[in-house]
């Protein structure tokens, strides 16, 4: 606790006592600069309400109270280059992680896509998404199945379509010989407030280039 808190916190409780503390020679003496010329004002009649005035002296002493016992909220984790296998850009990634103390991973698999959940204090934050579509259908086409935000920023041709939370791209080259899929990839901050485009854009493309060099990109005909 900062010096003064427990006093103001004191006051804060005892109306009575914050009145009698803020009088007016407390406000002569403490308000007023030495040296300082005041223009004198005609005072308004009749008592002045200790009700009144012992209520705006609380607001005031809360409003300190608050201030003084804030404390800035840290992430206290680290946060790992690799995600569910994949290699991801951690100093790109971080200003979307929310403050917090635990960071946890876990990995949902099927047979279209995988799913990789980031979650702080268990709340999910970021999630990055591995998916098989079939061939034919291009980045805008395919982030319909992943959320319903209006997405518009596009990089190389359209190859990757991207806001100041999410980021969707194709890869190049990773095809289901089975099915004739093509594999697509999504990073998405589900629980941050931070927004930024640019760096969404460069989380995606080094993403889905990690994922080219994957053995999830490679699917052979069985």
């Amino acid at each position: 606790m900062k010096p003064g808190t427990g006093y103001l916190k004191a006051l804060a409780n005892n109306p009575d006592a914050a009145t009698s503390f803020f009088n007016d020679t407390f406000l002569r003496n403490r308000a007023v600069p030495k040296g300082t010329t005041m223009t004198c004002r005609r005072s308004v009649t009749g008592p002045r309400s200790g009700t009144a005035f012992a209520a705006i002296v609380l607001a005031v002493l809360a409003l300190a109270v608050t201030g003084c016992g804030a404390e800035e909220k840290t992430r206290d984790y680290s946060v790992p280059n690799t995600f569910c296998g994949i290699r991801i850009d951690a100093k790109e990634l971080t200003p979307f992680l929310p403050p917090g103390q635990e960071l946890s991973v876990k990995t949902d698999i099927n047979p279209a896509s995988t799913w990789c959940d980031v979650s702080v204090d268990g709340k999910l934050a970021v999630r990055t998404v591995q998916d098989w579509w079939p061939d034919g259908a291009d980045t805008a086409y395919w982030l319909r199945s992943q959320t319903l935000d209006e997405v518009e920023e596009t990089a190389y041709r359209g190859r990757y379509v991207y806001s100041d939370w999410q980021a969707f791209g194709k890869t190049e080259d990773c095809v289901d010989e089975k099915y004739g899929n093509e594999l697509y990839t999504a990073i998405q901050a589900y629980g941050s407030d931070h927004r930024d485009a640019d760096a969404m854009k460069r989380l995606v493309v080094s993403f889905t280039k990690t994922v080219e060099k994957s053995d999830g990109c490679d699917r052979k005909a069985s």
